[in-house]
């Protein structure tokens, strides 16, 4: 898949998905969009995929609980 990405420079192209993640770390990108519109890289908020941590309640849990008894 490609995404619409916006260098640094002001220039546009189109990279491949795989790629996305390594050019915003190498602050090659400034933008690119995805199906909401445009995401400013160090403005708005970005998907990683490294490792994050769910700090909420863990509800699979509390379910399983509940299910076992019933």
């Amino acid at each position: 898949m490609l995404i619409r990405v916006k260098y640094q420079d002001n220039t546009y192209d189109m990279v491949k998905a795989w790629r996305l993640e390594e050019y915003i770390a190498a602050g090659k990108i400034s933008a690119f969009h995805r199906g909401d519109g445009w995401v400013s890289v160090g403005r708005d908020q970005l998907r990683h995929s490294g490792d994050k941590v769910y700090a909420g309640p863990e509800r699979r849990q509390r379910e399983n609980n509940l299910s076992r008894a019933a």
